[in-house]
C-alpha cells in the first residue's frame, strides 16, 4: 500500500476578497495559533464581506478559536480595523 500526494491547489488571485480575508486572519498568527482556525476565521470574513455571515464581534465568539493573549473583544475591534483598510 502507498501513500499518494495530497491533491494541488489553486491559489487565489492577489485582488480577490478571499484572498485578502485569509490574509487578514493570517495577520492574527500570534493570536490565532491553529492554523485551522484561522482558516475557519478567513471562510467566515469571506462570508461577511459577501453579506452572507455575521459581523466580527459574533463571528470570534461563534467560530470557536482558540485564542491566546487577546480578548475576543479586542480581536473583534482589530478585525473591524483590518476590514477598514481592505476596503479602501
Amino acid at each position: 500500500m502507498s501513500t499518494l500526494p495530497p491533491p494541488a491547489t489553486n491559489k487565489f488571485p492577489d485582488s480577490s476578497i478571499e484572498k485578502k480575508c485569509y490574509d487578514i486572519a493570517d495577520k492574527f498568527k500570534e493570536f490565532i495559533p491553529i492554523a485551522n482556525d484561522r482558516n475557519r476565521l478567513g471562510f467566515n470574513l469571506v462570508k461577511f464581506v459577501q453579506g452572507e455571515g455575521d459581523a466580527p464581534e459574533i463571528l470570534v465568539k461563534s467560530a470557536k478559536l482558540k485564542l491566546e493573549g487577546i480578548s475576543p473583544k479586542d480581536l473583534a475591534a482589530k478585525i473591524e480595523e483590518e476590514l477598514i483598510k481592505m476596503n479602501k
